[in-house]
């Protein structure tokens, strides 16, 4: 197994073995690999991308899971550095205690993993805390970022908790309370005018044409580190994995990261079957739903209408043949929360006294909706992944 993952890095000189972990890391060797035309790159790269316009994937393999190699005296998801890819010691900069958020049960058939419960009050965080790691390990000073909030208000954060300085793009009808947020951290707000697609678009034009670090969620791979650790908590927490795993699915940045992690346990003998996975679309922007319906290859073209859901609201998801892949690859089912009834599961997750976001309240309509389509599903975990103080508007 060395000596394979040793040739697969493309070099053979002296290899450091880090005792207990496998496969054995080289000095300063871990790179990205373009999931297009397959070539190598430094991870120390300011580039966003490969020049083939491909996207990077890290050609990092975690070893296999073991108890044992968690940090339990780490308060923070950084307890399982062993199985991220992580370089050096700069993330102990720029940790804020992130991770660690309880799973509790809504019903006797739904557990809710109340990720809100982080600096920044979303999900984000996780992947925010990984990705500004690395920005600090190889000495970025200013990022841009393109965002539907929340991802934005997390790197805005975990800037300037590293000294870096931050510009985050966001598309107009954001919360404005997001925008308040961004800007209390530091950052400059970018608000421009059209829907999310349009929004990203703007911003890496200025990184294109003006070289900017793009820090983003989506093309970044050292995000999918952090959000891994959302099953790592799970399965830490319950000893086992739920049997249906609910991920709201917009660019991917949870979904993308969950399935990697599962796919590692279910590697490693850890746990004995994959579980079924349901990825949550709003009805209002669904084009992983539409392109698995008419089985299409590649991701249909839709026209997004307007949701409350803004946080998976993406009709052009740049990872979408990769999260096509995982989709098919472990008969994935997709749900979709209808626009009347986000309102209605917001309010009962309330008065159970989870005061959630709508995108996450899309998560419980879907769940409904999942329930109407394959009958009671028993033994399923929602992410509560947004606090709805930031998204009252």
């Amino acid at each position: 197994l060395y000596q394979s993952h040793a040739k697969s890095l493309g070099r053979m000189s002296v290899i450091r073995v880090v005792p207990g972990l496998i496969p054995p890391y080289e000095d300063s060797i871990m790179n990205f690999v373009c999931t297009c035309c397959g070539k190598k790159v430094s991870t120390d790269t300011k580039a966003p991308a490969c020049d083939c316009g491909g996207l990077f994937e890290l050609d990092f393999v975690p070893p296999a899971w073991d108890d044992s190699k968690i940090d339990r005296d780490t308060w923070s998801l950084f307890r399982y550095r062993a199985f991220m890819a992580l370089e050096g010691d700069a993330w102990k900069e720029v940790t804020m205690g992130e991770g660690m958020t309880p799973v509790i049960p809504f019903s006797d058939d739904v557990l809710v993993k109340m990720d809100y419960c982080m600096p920044t009050l979303s999900f984000k965080d996780r992947g925010a805390a990984a990705l500004v790691a690395h920005m600090k390990s190889i000495g970025v000073k200013k990022c841009v970022q393109d965002s539907s909030g929340n991802a934005g208000i997390a790197v805005a954060a975990y800037g300037a908790r590293a000294g870096i300085e931050c510009e985050i793009y966001v598309p107009e009808g954001t919360s404005p309370k997001k925008i308040a947020m961004i800007e209390a951290f530091g950052a400059k707000a970018v608000v421009v005018p059209g829907d999310r697609d349009h929004c990203a678009d703007v911003c890496r034009a200025k990184v294109r044409d003006e070289g900017a670090y793009y820090a983003n969620h989506v093309f970044n791979p050292f995000f999918y580190e952090g959000t891994k650790t959302y099953i790592y908590e799970v399965f830490e927490r319950l000893h086992r994995m739920p049997e249906n795993i609910f991920i709201e699915l917009g660019n991917g940045t949870l979904f993308i990261g969950a399935v990697k992690a599962l796919e590692h346990l279910y590697a490693s003998g850890a746990i004995d079957h994959f579980p079924q996975v349901i990825a949550v679309q709003g009805a209002n922007c669904a084009p992983f739903a539409e392109t698995i319906a008419e089985g299409a290859e590649h991701i249909v073209s839709i026209t997004p209408k307007p949701t409350m859901a803004e946080g998976i609201a993406i009709g052009k998801p740049a990872r979408a043949d990769e999260i096509l892949a995982m989709i098919r690859k472990h008969k994935i089912r997709i749900v979709c929360a209808a626009e009347e009834d986000i309102l209605p599961a917001r309010a009962e997750l309330a008065h159970r006294g989870i005061y959630a976001e709508h995108t996450t309240a899309a998560s419980l309509a879907a769940y409904y909706t999942y329930c109407r389509q394959y009958g009671p599903t028993h033994d399923a975990l929602l992410s509560m992944c947004s606090a709805g103080i930031k998204s009252d508007h």
